[in-house]
Order: C-alpha cells, then structure tokens, then sequence
C-alpha cells in the first residue's frame, strides 16, 4: 500500500483532534477557562481558536464554506464571523466561556470537513498556489502544513494548561 501526502496530513489532524478532545473531556467551564496569568489563554479559547483556524484556513483553499455560522450562534461569542482569534487580547480570551461538548463538537465537524477535503486531493495539488500576497507565494502543501504546525502547538498549549489545573 502507497502512502500518500494526503494520508499524511489526514493522520496529523486525527493526531490533533485526539489531543483537542483528551484536553477537554471531562473539563468544567470553569477549568476550561482557568488562565495561569491574566495574559494568558486559556484552554476554551486555545481550542476554539485552533478550529477556527482549521475551519477558515481549510474552507479557504477547499473553495467551501466554513462550518464556523452554524455553530457561531450555539456560542454565543461577542465577535464577528469571520473572527479567527488573531489579535486577541485578554478580555477576548475571557469572552469564550463555553461546555466542553460544544468546543468538541465544533471541532469534530470541522475536522471531519477537513477530511472530506484532504481525501480528494493528490500529491500533485499541493503544488498549487493559494495565497500570493506572499513572497514566495504560498502553495497548498504549504498551507496545510502551516495549520498542522499551529493547530498542534495550541493543541499541546491547551493540554499543558490542562496538567497545571488547580486541585
């Protein structure tokens, strides 16, 4: 059996979403959004933040709408669709106070769209340009790597904040 790229990114964002829901099963509202400083993120907004990247990034080069207006309302953030959490200060990270379900639930819908996406396309499509207001302009492979590479280092925040999490 071939392996291909897209089997590759399909494992990492499997590898993702087992951290996205060990971090939160079983978490109150309030431990989901303890913060260790008050700078800091805390893990409903790590988690939010990482499927809303995922979800935009990916909707973005799939040429697909985000799955993000379904769920906007159940919410009930104070921000605007098309927020991803980029630039958030700490009244922003205080803002997403929401069930450990919803968070999973979000997130599950969005990697399984992920994976629709990933599982049409070909070694070759990852040459494709899909952003040029880089320099070099970023192609595919490019992209979906880059949301691997954050997704996880939030991921892994998130659950670190999980293992400091008071008595």
């Amino acid at each position: 059996m071939k392996v291909t790229s897209a089997d590759l990114l399909v494992d990492a964002f499997g590898r993702i979403r087992e951290v996205v829901h060990h971090t939160v099963d079983g978490l109150s509202e309030d431990q989901l959004t303890y913060r260790l400083g008050d700078e800091a993120n805390s893990i409903a907004w790590l988690i939010w933040h990482l499927t809303r990247i995922q979800d935009d990034h990916v909707a973005g080069v799939a040429g697909t709408e985000q799955v993000w207006p379904k769920w906007a309302d159940r919410f009930g953030l104070p921000f605007n669709l098309k927020d991803t959490g980029y630039g958030h200060g700490s009244a922003d990270v205080a803002a997403v106070r929401v069930p450990a379900e919803l968070l999973a639930a979000y997130h599950d819908e969005t990697y399984e769209r992920t994976l629709e996406y990933l599982r049409q396309i070909t070694d070759a499509d990852l040459d494709r340009i899909v952003d040029r207001r880089w320099d070099p302009p970023v192609t595919l492979g490019v992209r979906l790597v880059s949301v691997v590479s954050d997704d996880l280092q939030h991921a892994g925040q998130a659950a670190f904040v999980r293992g400091l999490l008071p008595g």
